[in-house]
């Protein structure tokens, strides 16, 4: 019984892999000098990823594929002295400031505390 049972993990394992565990690469290029480095990354599966860099450890790029429900995935990127800066539709966003708390900050603001 146990036999049978690992044979079938095996075969479920094997069938779920599908054609991601067979992508292959279709396009790699990197550059790396001594003032910075650049460098282009595909697959067969659509992945993508391409970024350069400084001296300095600033970098720009991005990344993309696409995900199991078919959604084309792009995050855009900036890496530098502030730290990573990440851009995409599909990134979660802060909601807006409620209307009262705005009110709240700007009274502070225009009604300074005394100084001790």
């Amino acid at each position: 019984m146990f036999k049978f049972i690992l044979i079938t993990a095996l075969i479920a394992y094997v069938a779920a892999a599908g054609e991601e565990a067979h992508a292959e690469t279709k396009n790699l290029d990197v550059n790396v000098e001594a003032d910075g480095f650049k460098y282009d990354f595909e697959t067969s599966n659509h992945i993508q990823a391409s970024a350069q860099g400084d001296a300095h450890g600033n970098a720009d790029g991005h990344f993309e594929w696409i995900s199991p429900e078919g959604v084309h995935v792009k995050v855009s990127y900036v890496a530098d002295e502030q730290g990573y800066h990440p851009a995409s539709d599909l990134l979660p966003t802060p909601p807006p400031v409620p209307a009262h708390v705005l009110k709240a900050l700007e009274y502070i603001k225009s009604h300074p505390g005394k100084e001790n």
